[in-house]
């Protein structure tokens, strides 16, 4: 058993605590007085949770199929306890708590007894001297009836000659402590600050972190946990290269000493992944997975051949959604899933935070609305906890066809909300637009620059005679356009979000149905008062603020010129 885990159960030592519950997608918690007090600040993930039971008699008991297993008392070391594990898919919630303290029966033989031999339970042989031969007849049991120990845990008392002693061994006192500590999950770790990048749950070590060369051999869950110590969005594993990671939008290696990988090598890491779906992999000469990671969280995987071999490439994703105050987002943001229907896009360049901020304006309806989200991924990335909505989450591939084919199942299965990946091709558009048209909240990511080029891309996937059509059904359903792009910090340390916010309104929708959006900078000038946010104000706020450079923001901007003589003049021009 792990020292992470005896942690963890010494809580249960502590004056007043009864229990303790151990749950995927919540806090590690304790009942102490008949109060639920939260051990852990964040929720646990079933990876870290998996990790924590991991070589443990605990681990051995968690049920292969959905139910719950009666109350079994185990020892894990320096204490019984009692566990009551339950499973529903991939959660499982695991109730512990002291086992009942065990009396120990101490039996003198030296004279023969009429005590029944049904009533000695829990006796602990070495405390029983063997009987003499003088004994042995006078003590026999009944014909059929042997001595066995059976799995009550208190003795019953019953009636016994002077003989006879009962022995109870000191119960230890134990002393009160407070439960203020912050318990990490990860062990050997120290929790670093948070930083803002794709996927990733942590920041870069201040120290370079040892060479793989010094490990030993690289397995595939050193070469995971080493990018997710590192702050790293992205993995990267090819054949006749350096292994290496994405930090803050640049990749490097994880060793710079180290060589390229052979090819024996990453057959080795790789092959194990590729071989559940190698018909595929020979078909079309890549797969797309979604892999769980070694400490918690997804990784969305991409696994093909190159000329050089096989090629891997791991996005990081986080272990559990986001907030919009977490990832440095402006509380507008919030407001745009306050609709009952419409068109929510999340757009931005590739790698670029869509899926996180789709994960955290999710995770604000799953928190606060008793509805039922649909998503559809390729693949699922960010697992929602259980909350008051009901989320179903679906990956193309496993669970269906396609991004169209299972929007179409969608509008049968009753959803107030449906969360769409990506949108990449016409009939998921169109399918999209009728949801959001027909009472749904449609939200979706497209990889696409700006909040005008997004509205060009929805109407240019259809034919030049089909494109009247769907500027009026765009007009209708479009509630709010979030676009966005990550840009370095000014300490170097980590990434930013400048953001650009468009929300429909009456002169918007009449814009688009007059194909007219060569006018949207104007109207994102002056609408502040609808809620816009243009994204050389969002940089604008983000260099007065010290967050990013002027430098960088200046880099970003696609009115350059403009946007420096705002900055030389306080930030003031341009803002209304």
């Amino acid at each position: 058993m792990s020292a992470q885990l005896d942690q963890v159960l010494g809580y249960l030592d502590r004056e007043g605590v009864t229990e303790m519950v151990l749950a995927v997608g919540r806090p590690i918690t304790l009942l102490r007085a008949g109060v639920v007090v939260p051990v852990t600040n964040a929720a646990v993930s079933r990876g870290q949770l998996m990790t924590l039971l991991a070589g443990s008699p605990i681990a051995k008991l968690l049920p292969e199929a959905d139910g719950s297993r009666p109350p079994i008392d185990v020892d894990t070391g320096k204490r019984r306890i009692r566990v009551h594990v339950s499973r529903r898919g991939d959660e499982y919630t695991i109730r512990i708590e002291r086992a009942p303290a065990v009396t120990e029966v101490e039996i003198n033989l030296d004279e023969p007894t009429a005590l029944p031999f049904a009533s000695i339970t829990r006796t602990k042989a070495a405390s029983i001297a063997p009987p003499t031969r003088a004994h042995r007849k006078s003590i026999a049991p009944p014909s059929g009836i042997a001595f066995r120990t059976t799995a009550i845990p208190t003795v019953t008392p019953v009636a016994t000659p002077s003989s006879m002693e009962f022995r109870t061994a000191p119960i230890p006192t134990v002393k009160p402590m407070t439960l203020d500590l912050e318990l990490e999950l990860e062990p050997q770790v120290a929790p670093p600050p948070p930083v803002r990048t794709r996927g990733s749950t942590r920041a870069p070590r201040a120290t370079r972190s040892p060479p793989l060369r010094s490990m030993g051999p690289a397995t595939f869950a050193d070469l995971v946990q080493l990018a997710q110590d590192r702050g790293a969005s992205d993995l990267h594993i090819a054949t006749g290269r350096a292994t290496a990671i994405r930090v803050l939008g640049e990749l490097v290696p994880i060793d710079p000493a180290e060589g390229p990988a052979s090819e024996d090598h990453v057959r080795s890491l790789l092959g194990p992944l590729i071989e559940p779906h190698q018909a595929k992999f020979d078909e079309v000469g890549y797969i797309d997975l979604a892999i769980e990671s070694p400490r918690g969280g997804r990784l969305r995987s991409n696994l093909s051949r190159h000329q050089g071999g096989l090629k891997g490439t791991f996005r990081i994703a986080r272990t559990t959604p986001p907030t919009i105050e977490e990832l440095g987002l402006p509380r507008e943001l919030a407001k745009v899933i306050a609709h009952h229907q419409g068109l929510v896009v999340i757009a931005g360049p590739s790698g670029h935070g869509k899926t996180t901020t789709l994960a955290a304006l999710v995770d604000l309806i799953n928190a606060a609305r008793p509805f039922h989200i649909i998503t559809i991924e390729d693949p699922v990335e960010i697992v929602y906890p259980r909350k008051a909505a009901v989320v179903s989450q679906r990956e193309v591939g496993p669970h269906t066809r396609s991004f169209a084919a299972a929007l179409k199942g969608s509008l049968r299965e009753d959803p107030d909300v449906i969360v769409i990946g990506e949108l990449r091709d016409r009939e998921t558009v169109e399918i999209a637009l009728t949801a959001a048209e027909t009472g749904h909240l449609v939200i979706a990511t497209m990889s696409t620059p700006s909040a005008a080029k997004t509205i060009d891309r929805l109407v240019d996937m259809f034919p030049p005679d089909d494109q009247t059509q769907v500027r009026a059904s765009i007009a209708g359903a479009l509630r709010a356009i979030v676009s966005q792009r990550l840009l370095p910090s000014a300490n170097g340390k980590s990434v930013v979000a400048a953001v650009e916010l468009l929300t429909g309104c009456l002169p918007l929708s009449q814009m688009i149905r007059d194909d007219k959006l060569f006018q949207l900078p104007n109207l994102m000038q002056r609408g502040r008062s609808f809620g816009m946010m243009r994204f050389d104000d969002s940089l604008t706020e983000l260099v007065k603020s010290g967050q990013i450079t002027a430098d960088a923001a200046i880099a970003a901007s696609e009115n350059k010129r403009e946007l420096a003589t705002t900055l030389r003049s306080g930030g003031k021009k341009g803002i209304s």
